[in-house]
């Protein structure tokens, strides 16, 4: 089952965990300081919640997503994003959001980042220190090294 992701950075994460887990009628999925997802069944949503201490970063898109089941899923979408022409940022076995996961980027005409990616496995670190943070006006998300945009050490997905 695929399902989309929406990575929200919000002020203070235990309210918005208080909030989203009454809107939804569910208790996150993971939760660690600073970070909670849910994984929502109906509509099928994978709700992640980034805590940003910037002022005026909460209420904003972090990045993203969909979620799909395999490392083939992964591939199959890379290959067909460039065969119609997207420029893509491959990620392969990285740490993000307390997961392991293989990984595709694009970004949409207006710069908003997507990723389609699968978990592998849980991991004890929210990044692993091979990645970089790309920032925007729209928050930060995980990114690979070598980006173009403006690199800061901070939150990631």
């Amino acid at each position: 089952m695929s399902r989309v992701q929406l990575a929200l950075n919000v002020s203070n994460i235990d309210e918005a965990v208080s909030f989203y887990s009454k809107l939804f009628n569910i208790e996150p999925t993971k939760r660690k300081p600073g970070y909670a997802n849910f994984a929502v069944v109906n509509p099928p949503l994978k709700l992640v919640l980034i805590e940003n201490t910037k002022a005026g970063a909460g209420g904003t898109i972090n990045h993203l997503g969909v979620e799909v089941e395999s490392r083939e899923e992964v591939g199959d979408a890379q290959s067909r994003l460039a065969v119609d022409g997207l420029e893509t940022q491959i990620e392969d076995n990285v740490t993000c959001c307390y997961a392991i996961q293989d990984k595709v980027w694009v970004h949409d005409p207006d710069n908003a980042p997507w990723e389609i990616y699968t978990v592998l496995e849980n991991a004890e670190q929210m990044k692993s220190s091979g990645l970089n943070i790309i920032s925007g006006d729209e928050g930060s998300v995980c990114r690979g090294t070598g980006g173009s945009a403006e690199v800061e050490e901070s939150k990631c997905c």
